[in-house]
Formats: C-alpha cells, structure tokens, sequence
C-alpha cells in the first residue's frame, strides 16, 4: 500500500531541493498541506496534481 502522506524531509528527497527550500514550498499560499499540531504533511494525490498544474509547459 502506497503512503498517502510525506513529511518536508521527504517533499526536499523527492525534489531534490534543500530543506529550508521544502519548508518555503510548504508555506505558499495554494501548496497542499495538512498541519497536525506542529506536523506538516504533504498529501501524496494533492501533491501529485500541484506538481503536474505548476508545472511549466513551454
């Protein structure tokens, strides 16, 4: 069964960015989280779907 969630530290593993840069993503207006207490969890089919609607397409 595939997670349905991701921390910061795996969105910055995954995209091969910083985690200081994951933690500036989490924090746009329109990026899918879901805050737990102090926790941030990426949903994983919210994520996919911003990735493929931001992405550039020139």
């Amino acid at each position: 069964m595939e997670k349905a969630t991701m921390s910061v530290q795996e969105l910055a593993s995954q995209l091969g960015i910083s985690l200081p840069k994951a933690y500036e993503l989490v924090k746009r207006p329109g990026f899918p989280v879901l805050k737990i207490g102090t926790r941030i969890l990426i949903p994983m089919d919210a994520f996919k779907a911003w990735l493929i609607s931001n992405a550039s397409h020139e």
